[in-house]
């Protein structure tokens, strides 16, 4: 089947003009000498760049150290099966739903200190500790570390279960033990090399949303000062236009940061590589040491999840709760009656959701549709350009597109922001089992005198059923975590599930901000349970297959 490039060009453009114009209205909402000197002169500036950088910085650290370790002391072998079932619920997790879930653990008032209060702490009141809002930035790391290491891992098995890739390291490995290297120090010598060049645009991301994430960092801190993207964001919805100004600098700051630092990660690559070689060389007749500490991580770390989730459950049915009682004093639905009475927030989040997971989701079927190789691999980069830029800096840009348009404020508007920033996502998940079709099946239709769409609708996509539904809720989900687009281009007259878990974290109303989390939790998960059911293959009984017949 070969390409159509005239339809392609307007699926493209279709796509192609609003992103451009997105990212042009950013760079001129920044324009201007005397907006940088604003910046430069704000004393919170300096904090804020230096916070963002502590922050993203460590915990893309941590997220990677720790990842490459439970990859090397598991893969290959039945450790490495069970790390990889353990991963979908883990990344089901929406990030903010996260940090108010861990937000709810690690409190002065949270369970954990519970748990251990009065009996061994002592504490009949909760102390006053700073386990979030720190001005370090502490609790944000823990958090942006506890979501990203699933993330790194599942990257990383999305090389190793390759059947090419998987196997042939396998081999390596065998050799490498042969020789004489124990397995940990054989897979850091021969393996972690390799897929190193794999993880590159995993880890960049890693590495952007750590240092551009505004809804956690809202959630569970810093605030004195915020990170720089927070500030931003607080700058953007200001009423002074001047304010606003300095706002987007500080955003465009934020990406001239992220390019920075991607610099240093694209020049680090070689010797990270020495570096794994070195450990192998080293390890070479090296006893097995910590046997144990691979469970015991993997146990932690979906003991953590459990706790999150766990804690969000009890707290959105909990009614009186003194500290330091583990268990709430009584139960009371109060905080999902007020969801429930709230249908609108769940009505906007279910369809805003499923208007841009179908919006993106065609999108992205014309264009692999149509388009011919060398536009794709062209049209893409450009089309990824909601992952590559701040977030902060990318709503201001669809903002001002918004407002070009005259749909601020409005249902469309908010569906088109909603609809670019998943159509990165859905390309991605719907790209390799599209493209990697099998092109001989066109030829087989075409020589029985079937058009193209009869093959269209009753072969390929029949076949692919399964890549379709989960590429849609891929896009569901992503719809439903936006926060900053729901604000900023909804004008707050659009409330959805997330919106209002992020903004009543701050509040003291603990069962209604942990049902909002809850929810926005199943949202998603729902959406992937229907994917998993729609892309199961049909079973035809005896007597259908003999009809058939």
């Amino acid at each position: 089947m070969t390409g159509f490039p005239w339809a392609a060009l307007a699926v493209g453009l279709s796509c192609l003009v609003p992103l451009a114009w997105a990212a042009l209205a950013a760079l001129g909402a920044a324009w201007g000498l005397q907006v940088w000197q604003h910046l430069w002169a704000d004393l919170q500036f300096p904090k804020a760049i230096l916070l963002s950088l502590a922050t993203g910085l460590a915990a893309t650290g941590l997220s990677w150290l720790i990842a490459a370790w439970l990859l090397s002391r598991s893969f290959p072998g039945p450790r490495w099966t069970r790390l990889v079932r353990s991963l979908p619920p883990m990344l089901a997790v929406p990030h903010a739903a996260f940090a108010i879930g861990l937000l709810f653990l690690i409190s002065p008032s949270g369970w954990l200190l519970r748990v251990f209060s009065p009996w061994a702490t002592g504490f009949s009141a909760p102390p006053p500790w700073l386990t979030s809002q720190d001005p370090w930035g502490i609790g944000l790391v823990a958090v942006l570390v506890f979501k990203e290491v699933p993330f790194l891992l599942w990257s990383a098995t999305t090389q190793l279960q390759r059947a090419d890739v998987g196997q042939r390291w396998t081999r390596e490995l065998q050799v490498a033990v042969s020789l004489g290297y124990q397995p940990a120090a054989a897979w850091w010598q021969v393996v972690w090399p390799q897929l190193w060049r794999r993880l590159w645009a995993p880890t960049l991301a890693v590495l952007t949303y750590s240092l551009t994430v505004v809804d956690m960092a809202l959630v569970i801190g810093p605030t004195s000062p915020p990170t720089l993207s927070v500030l931003a964001w607080q700058w953007l919805v200001d009423a002074d236009p001047a304010t606003n100004a300095k706002g987007a600098a500080a955003a465009w700051c934020l990406a001239f940061t992220v390019a920075v630092c991607a610099g240093f990660l694209m020049l680090a690559r070689e010797p990270v590589e020495r570096a794994a070689r070195s450990n192998g060389r080293r390890g070479r007749y090296r006893a097995r040491a910590h046997r144990s500490a691979l469970p015991l991580t993997l146990w932690c770390l979906l003991a953590v999840y459990l706790g999150v989730m766990l804690a969000l459950l009890v707290g959105s049915v909990s009614g009186v709760w003194a500290f330091p009682a583990v268990w709430p004093q009584s139960l009371s639905w109060q905080g999902w009656s007020s969801v429930l009475n709230s249908s609108s927030t769940v009505l906007t989040t279910i369809v805003l959701g499923l208007a841009a997971a179908v919006t993106a989701l065609a999108w992205s079927l014309a264009w692999l549709e149509l388009a011919p190789p060398r536009w794709d691999d062209a049209v893409r980069q450009l089309i990824y350009l909601p992952l590559l830029l701040p977030s902060v800096l990318w709503v201001l840009g669809v903002y001002r597109l918004t407002l070009a348009w005259s749909i601020d404020a409005q249902a469309a508007g908010l569906w088109l922001a909603h609809s670019l920033a998943a159509l990165p996502y859905v390309l991605i998940a719907l790209s390799p089992a599209y493209l990697g079709f099998d092109k001989r099946s066109w030829d087989v239709a075409a020589s029985l005198g079937h058009s193209r769409w009869e093959f269209l609708l009753r072969v390929k996509w029949p076949l692919l059923k399964a890549a379709l539904a989960s590429s849609l809720a891929v896009g569901f989900a992503v719809s439903a975590s936006q926060y900053l687009p729901t604000l900023f281009v909804g004008a707050g007259r659009f409330a959805t599930v997330t919106t209002e878990a992020v903004t009543l974290a701050s509040g003291s109303q603990r069962s209604l901000t942990a049902a909002y989390a809850w929810l926005q939790w199943l949202l998603p998960v729902l959406g992937f349970a229907f994917a998993i059911w729609f892309g199961k293959p049909r079973k035809f009984s005896a007597k259908a297959q003999g009809s058939l017949a």
